[in-house]
């Protein structure tokens, strides 16, 4: 088998397990915040973060939820970087931002954060304070979510198939899974231009 076929199969697999009830309860969580007049805080590191980029325009433009990533101002991110440090980075971003309980933040990530493993700690340093604040927490993550899976209101875990391709498939499962909810009829409210031009 060459290694398409592997990549190509695995992520098959993938699909016939990923928790389709989580899926349908982002959809719902996502369109109360909506009907609320709440804010979508999107955030992830690395590959995680060009998605955060990417969902922000397709839930902003598809869905009508005002959405925002702290990784697309590189300015104040590095900043914040320098002068507090990586761990609270985002969590001083979503204060500035006045983050309250009508919003929602939503994790990109492999691994979910964990302060034991030091992994992520900054994701999990925001979710804490999203807590605090009484804020919806969802995301897509891989492995077993980590601390994001623990504190998440609805959160879908991309079944890990192969431990060797773990972060491939958790990224490329972020796209799956935000284009199936900014298509979802719960939220979906403007057209895209090839559906609209038929």
């Amino acid at each position: 088998m060459s290694y398409a076929q592997q990549h190509l199969q695995e992520a098959s697999r993938i699909i016939t397990e990923i928790d389709v009830d989580a899926v349908e309860a982002m959809a719902t969580l996502l369109a109360k915040v909506r009907e609320q007049g709440g804010r979508l805080f999107f955030l992830g590191v690395g590959g995680s973060a060009g998605n955060c980029s990417h969902a922000v325009n397709d839930f902003r433009k598809i869905v009508g939820i005002e959405s925002y990533a702290p990784t697309d101002n590189v300015s104040e991110l590095t900043a914040r970087t320098n002068d507090e440090g990586w761990d609270t980075v985002f969590v001083e971003w979503l204060k500035t931002s006045r983050l309250g309980d009508k919003d929602a933040v939503f994790v990109f990530s492999v691994g979910g954060g964990s302060l034991e493993k030091n992994v992520s700690p900054n994701l999990v340093r925001a979710l804490q304070h999203a807590r605090d604040m009484g804020a919806r927490i969802t995301g897509v993550v891989g492995r077993d979510g980590g601390f994001t899976a623990t504190v998440a209101d609805a959160c879908v875990i991309v079944p890990t198939v192969n431990p060797e391709t773990v972060t491939p498939h958790s990224e490329a499962f972020q796209a799956v899974i935000w284009h199936l909810l900014v298509s979802h009829p719960a939220l979906k409210t403007y057209d895209t231009k090839w559906e609209s031009t038929r």
